[in-house]
């Protein structure tokens, strides 16, 4: 997969991305910044495709990206049924307000 950079290196990078996924698949929405939730976004979708297909490849990618094996049987399960009629566009974002440190654009990213 083809990230945009966010300032950070290669591991740290794909350490933060996989730790997001995990956590917006989990709890089904979370608040982050703009750049971050547009790499999240791609990802996310992925994620949810696999979860789609269902079979033993699938589950076994998802556990390679994933870091919590109970969020990958929610993705099998509870989402893979939610979405199963959805082409695609599982995510929404909403701009909420400017961090107050330094200012950064602030969104919310959720499962539709």
């Amino acid at each position: 997969m083809a990230y945009g950079r966010l300032r950070r290196n290669s591991s740290h990078r794909r350490a933060m991305l996989r730790n997001i996924t995990t956590s917006l698949l989990d709890k089904e929405a979370i608040v982050t910044t703009e750049p971050k939730a547009k790499e999240l976004k791609s990802i996310a979708e992925k994620m949810i495709t696999l979860g789609k297909r269902g079979d033993l490849h699938a589950r076994r990618q998802a556990l390679a990206y994933l870091t919590d094996e109970d969020v990958v049987t929610k993705l099998f399960t509870v989402l893979a049924d939610r979405y199963q009629d959805r082409p695609g566009g599982y995510t929404r974002t909403i701009k909420t307000e400017l961090r107050q440190g330094d200012g950064a654009q602030m969104v919310k990213i959720e499962l539709v």
